[in-house]
């Protein structure tokens, strides 16, 4: 059943929220399995989606924690269905675990972190920016992320269908950083009729079951077929390094050659990934760098600082991991100053300052419990002018 199949699919201009446009986003993609527990400030994605799934096949579950929602995502998508949950600050870090059990099994899901105050219970209805290392480096072990940040209630929904592209083509959880700010915000946005955004689908097997191999591959680079549990294919899934059986190994050019294939799967392919927005760089001397809804209040400042004459603009990564540096480099060359604005007490910062390499200063405008105001990155790059 299609996306057009469901009454309440309407393509076509609608004022909607950031989360209510993930949850269209994702029926879009395909997801036809949600587990979740409720949450601020996602809970509405679940609101959505427990209305919506059943109209098109699709299966909603509330779980008793978020432990179990992401266990049960994995389970989902093991069966053959595209699945998601969507959580918070408190409750993305109960799901760490089974996260890194995603990526070492390459099962294809989509995490939602709508990001809110911390740490801790923090600050459930805050908006906050503060889950941005947490994606990167909340699980243990070797392996790339991939984490899109959208801006506007128009990415929400773009975002999510890319969230579950790459999912799907490159089998591990793809995460979603919205914020309190982007998702409850509403706004207009233009949804798409079928077949007009690219939907990527797994990579299935073509070979008899008794010749599938599970985690087979020739190059690092390339994505083993995955067969659904329940289609005849019979196979060993586990967290412990393995081979390409799926069953555990010790042989260390075995493990080596596994975690090469965890990186390379995604790095390599990078330029597919990466997606920014350039505003105002082409004579820029002070580059903001910005994301989210922080994004929004960057352009009004630059706005204003521009109306006095300076050279300003910004680079906002959509795209968050991994970083796009080498786009980023290109502007910071040219640059006498970065600003970075964050929603947090400086956490891109310090990649921006990787990026720099000690060229031009990073100044980081940290701030907290409350939108961001124009007015102090206006009085940043002030200071510095």
């Amino acid at each position: 059943m299609s996306n057009l199949d469901d009454p309440f699919y309407k393509p076509g201009v609608r004022f909607i929220s950031g989360n209510e446009a993930i949850a269209e986003g994702a029926i879009y993609a395909g997801c036809r399995f949600f587990a979740g527990y409720p949450i601020t400030p996602s809970t509405e994605i679940a609101e959505e989606l427990a209305i919506r799934l059943p109209l098109v096949d699709g299966v909603f579950l509330q779980m008793e924690d978020e432990i179990a929602s992401i266990a049960a995502v994995l389970g989902g998508s093991l069966a053959g269905k595209k699945a998601m949950t969507a959580t918070s600050g408190p409750g993305f870090s109960l799901m760490q675990e089974n996260i890194g059990y995603g990526y070492m099994a390459e099962i294809p899901c989509v995490v939602v972190d709508v990001m809110r105050g911390g740490p801790s219970t923090g600050m459930p209805t805050g908006p906050s920016q503060s889950d941005v290392m947490q994606a990167k480096w909340g699980t243990h072990g070797d392996h790339p992320v991939i984490a899109l940040s959208p801006a506007t209630v128009q990415e929400c929904f773009n975002e999510t269908v890319r969230a579950f592209n790459f999912s799907e083509q490159f089998r591990l959880p793809v995460i979603i950083l919205s914020d309190e700010i982007v998702s409850h915000m509403r706004e207009k946005a233009v949804l798409p009729s079928l077949g007009e955004l690219e939907i990527v689908n797994r990579p299935k097997p073509t070979e008899p079951p008794g010749e599938y191999k599970p985690y087979g591959f020739k190059y690092e680079w390339e994505i083993p077929p995955m067969a659904a549990f329940g289609d005849g294919y019979r196979f060993h899934v586990t967290g412990l390094a393995h081979d390409y059986t799926g069953f555990p190994s010790n042989l260390p050019k075995v493990i080596w050659q596994q975690l090469k294939h965890l990186h390379d799967k995604v790095m390599r392919n990078v330029e597919k990934i990466w997606r920014w927005e350039e505003f105002l760089l082409d004579d820029a001397e002070i580059v903001v760098v910005a994301y989210g809804s922080t994004a929004r209040a960057a352009k009004e400042a630059i706005a204003r600082e521009r109306k006095r004459g300076v050279k300003v603009g910004m680079f906002r990564p959509i795209t968050l991991w991994p970083f796009p540096e080498p786009v980023l480099a290109s502007f910071i060359d040219r640059a006498k100053l970065a600003v970075v604005p964050e929603l947090n007490l400086g956490q891109v910062k310090l990649t921006v300052e990787r990026v720099a390499k000690g060229r031009v200063p990073v100044v980081s405008v940290a701030h907290g419990g409350e939108a961001f105001l124009p007015s102090l990155i206006v009085e940043a790059i002030r200071s510095r002018v």
